[in-house]
């Protein structure tokens, strides 16, 4: 009975294992088989928009393009061959766009510059523009009381019809002053404002510079008063606590001219409002000040069109899901309307205004949160209404590609990209934000650029201050085009991520002469090529030998090659004993131009005979770097 019951396990065991493949090989040809489906994609499309398309789940198509070796998230862009393999396991037929897809030649956008703002527009015409609230962001040094005005100038604003005060929760709100409307950005500062600047969204039409009349310019006020003179937005200095026993508002204006803000009483063009956020004083006055700067400037727009504007700040509420904050910038925009944001689109299901309230309509310059976006658009997205979804579609496609490529943003200047501009003939500014670790540091650099001849190309710095470059000194520089100049300085962590991700330009020096120097090459296009050190190999010194005076170090080429005539240093204990040439290399009882890794071989060290056993030989070649 024993050898009768031994075999059967084993005749059943394969038996209880074969039909295990099949199930497995059976749901990727059920799931491969047509359902007769047929989605029209471009050459190029992004996953959230590939699962759109075919009407499936994202975490569908994610997963079979992990099937297919591809690691892929919602927003990542993959060619059609890709998107192809993946319709084709989830059982849709997809076919390549005919005609690129971009936008008929009715609905392309066009450029038209309409108060001092370049943004998208279609069928412009100038006979329907008419005027718009101004947009304000409000900038200044930390304590100085931006808050304290902003919740002043909502106060003034609130009737008694509304019952609990005010909800200011969307980021920006508008108030009406006379008749007349103001909307103001609540941002968390310059950073945020120069952040958004970067990315093409110049929302802001007047900045209001908050300067606290009994501690005067900060460091802070002066990063906003380059911020916002980058920006080229028109300023308006409001004098916050007059109400102070130890208010100076001469010594403030005088600090305000030092660094280039000149008040109309000194003979400037800007305006300068004393008030006191804590008794109410001259609040009016700022706004109707604001509204005076808005009418020179002349900010009209279109209302009776489709509306374009853009993403101020969006996120991901738990009740309500994607929520974005929208400041609309032309036409209207209204419940229903179907709206592309960046790389996503979807239907206006709902509109809240600052106040909590339940909106159908939204006119240029009005803030609103949208509701009905699928996914969070990013902060800076223009918003823009579309006829129908293959509109929305082939919009979306566009910007994609366009965030892929890059080229949603410009990318900042380098000192080596400006001296090939120089040559050409077509570089006319070098922006510098520049900083130094005293002030007399500063001072002097920036009297010695000054003496710098310009005939090629003008140098403007846009920013100078003390202290180490900061996260704010790298979005100014993104966002101008700059190049960030620093002399015995230091770079703050968050600033020098910025710096990676940006590709900004920063170049520090503890030698002005060698500053002064580049930038004034930098302005010629003469700059000399860059020495740049790179390492061939390391050799152990194993052994050592003798030959009358001459010392030759018997080595294994632990990495790399060791070049004969290259530069060689030893080290030792990590620290460097000798730094020269490589005179003469042996293999066997042969001259060698070169040793690859694990040979031995003998070294000869011009001038150097003191080498160890267990030193280690490290070759390496300086080359010039083209600029």
């Amino acid at each position: 009975m024993p050898p009768q019951r031994g075999p059967r396990p084993k005749g059943r065991r394969p038996q209880r294992r074969d039909p295990q493949p099949i199930p497995v090989a059976a749901p990727a040809v059920a799931v491969a088989e047509p359902t007769g489906a047929v989605v029209t994609i471009p050459k190029s499309i992004a996953v959230g928009e590939l699962a759109r398309a075919m009407d499936v789940s994202v975490v569908d198509v994610i997963r079979s393009l992990v099937n297919l070796g591809t690691m892929a998230s919602i927003n990542e862009i993959i060619d059609f061959e890709t998107a192809t393999l993946v319709a084709n396991e989830l059982g849709v037929e997809v076919r390549p766009e005919e005609e690129a897809p971009v936008l008929t030649e009715e609905e392309a956008p066009a450029t038209e510059t309409v108060g001092a703002k370049e943004i998208l527009w279609t069928d412009v015409d100038p006979a329907k523009l008419k005027e718009r609230p101004p947009v304000v962001t409000v900038l200044g040094h930390v304590d100085h009381g931006k808050t304290s005005l902003l919740d002043a100038i909502r106060s003034t604003n609130v009737t008694s019809r509304e019952a609990g005060g005010i909800t200011q929760h969307i980021g920006a709100y508008q108030i009406e002053h006379n008749g007349r409307k103001v909307t103001f950005l609540d941002t968390p500062g310059h950073e945020a404002f120069t952040a958004m600047r970067a990315r093409g969204a110049q929302v802001t039409d007047v900045a209001v510079l908050v300067v606290a009349a009994d501690d005067g310019v900060q460091p802070q006020t002066i990063e906003a008063i380059s911020h916002a003179k980058a920006a080229g937005v028109p300023i308006v200095v409001a004098l916050n606590k007059i109400d102070r026993p130890d208010s100076n508002t001469d010594q403030v204006k005088a600090q305000l001219a030092e660094h280039g803000v000149t008040i109309e009483e000194y003979g400037g063009d800007t305006p300068l409002v004393p008030v006191s956020a804590k008794t109410k004083q001259g609040i009016e006055d700022l706004v109707e000040t604001v509204l005076l700067v808005a009418d020179v400037a002349e900010l009209k727009a279109d209302p009776d069109r489709p509306a374009i504007g853009r993403v101020i700040e969006a996120h991901l509420d738990k009740g309500r899901g994607p929520v974005a904050t929208v400041l609309v910038q032309t036409g209207t925009l209204e419940r229903g309307d179907l709206v592309v944001a960046g790389t996503t689109f979807g239907k206006v299901r709902a509109m809240v205004d600052d106040k909590l309230k339940n909106v159908g309509r939204a006119e240029p310059s009005r803030p609103v949160e949208i509701l009905g976006l699928p996914e969070v658009p990013e902060a800076g997205d223009v918003l823009r209404v579309v006829p129908d979804e293959k509109a929305a579609r082939a919009l979306v496609a566009q910007n994609a590609r366009e965030r892929a490529a890059g080229m949603a943003a410009e990318r900042p200047a380098t000192l080596d990209e400006m001296f090939a501009q120089v040559k050409e003939g077509r570089a006319k500014e070098l922006k510098i934000v520049l900083k130094a670790d005293v002030q007399g540091s500063l001072e002097a650099i920036k009297s010695a650029l000054a003496k710098i001849p310009q005939d090629e190309v003008t140098l403007a710095v846009i920013h100078d201050a003390v202290g180490d470059i900061t996260e704010s000194d790298l979005t100014l520089a993104a966002a101008s085009g700059a190049v960030v100049v620093g002399f015995n300085t230091k770079m703050e962590a968050p600033a020098r991520r910025v710096a990676d991700s940006t590709k900004v330009d920063v170049r520090q020096y503890k030698v002005i002469y060698e500053l002064l120097e580049d930038v004034q090459k930098a302005l010629t296009g003469m700059l000399e090529p860059e020495m740049v050190e790179s390492t061939l190999g390391h050799a152990e010194v194993l052994q050592l030998f003798t030959a009358g005076k001459t010392t030759i170090a018997g080595c294994r080429v632990a990495d790399g090659v060791i070049r004969r005539g290259a530069q060689a240093r030893v080290l030792r204990g990590g620290q460097t004993v000798y730094d020269g040439k490589v005179g003469t290399l042996r293999r066997m009882k042969d001259d060698v131009r070169e040793v690859t890794v694990g040979l031995e071989c003998g070294i000869v060290l011009e001038n150097f005979n003191d080498e160890q056993v267990g030193d280690v030989v490290e070759c390496y070649v300086v080359q010039p770097k083209p600029r």
